[in-house]
């Protein structure tokens, strides 16, 4: 069955960086679209974004097609908050290593103490309040896997992320109320977030509801470059 996929990048990337996950989508047969959002395009200021999670929204919702499958990745789960507008559109919920909406609570909320403190000096010490991630943080957490020139070519191209939108809230998402199934796709190697109270699994995926499948492959937060068969795998899966 040909499905619409909506592919809504993490923090600090571009649609781009869904390319490799993409081509294997379409080979399947479907439809692809990995929109950037808002604030986050190539010489997007990060200070200049009124609206907030308003215009986070809108841009999700035009690019969704009837039938489709919408995935959210790491800080995307954010933005895929829209779906109580895209409900009649939608056949499924996909967070892919991704943050699950609690009330009144946002990212920074979410997050180790030392990721907050970090996210706040580097938004500071930017002059535009934006955040990208350290080089020695992305290799050693999010993309562990890979040599040296290859994590520096995906690291190089990463946009600021505006630090508001770490710091506001969203409305939580019901799975059950929407009539719209949800799953948590993780993968196995994914440091990003530390194991334990902090850990993606099983807190996020007990947001959308006790009985959320979960489903896991072998790589880590970055998969989308360095393991696009096994992500592509689980979210066809998902």
């Amino acid at each position: 069955m040909t499905e619409t996929f909506v592919l809504i990048p993490g923090a600090c990337h571009s649609g781009w960086t869904w390319r490799l996950v993409a081509e294997r989508l379409r080979a399947a047969g479907h439809h692809v679209l990995a929109p950037d959002l808002p604030g986050l395009a190539d010489g997007d200021d990060p200070r200049r974004q009124p609206g907030g999670r308003r215009r986070l929204r809108r841009r999700p919702r035009r690019t969704a097609r009837p039938a489709g499958r919408q995935v959210g990745h790491s800080w995307g789960g954010y933005p895929l908050s829209a779906a109580p507008r895209l409900a009649p559109r939608l056949r499924k919920l996909v967070y892919g290593s991704a943050f699950v909406p609690a009330q009144d609570r946002s990212l920074m909320d979410e997050v180790p103490p030392h990721y907050a403190g970090m996210f706040r000096q580097l938004a500071a010490a930017s002059g535009n309040d934006g955040i990208v991630f350290p080089y020695e943080v992305f290799t050693s957490t999010f993309r562990q896997d890979g040599d040296e020139s290859a994590q520096r070519l995906v690291h190089g191209p990463l946009v600021p992320q505006p630090l508001r939108y770490f710091t506001e809230t969203v409305t939580p998402v019901d799975p059950a109320a929407l009539g719209v199934p949800a799953s948590y796709v993780v993968g196995t190697e994914d440091l990003a977030l530390p194991l334990g109270e902090y850990g993606w699994t099983p807190r996020f995926p007990q947001h959308l509801g006790p009985d959320t499948p979960v489903i896991e492959y072998a790589g880590t937060h970055e998969a989308q470059f360095t393991r696009p068969d096994e992500l592509t795998a689980a979210l066809l899966k998902a």
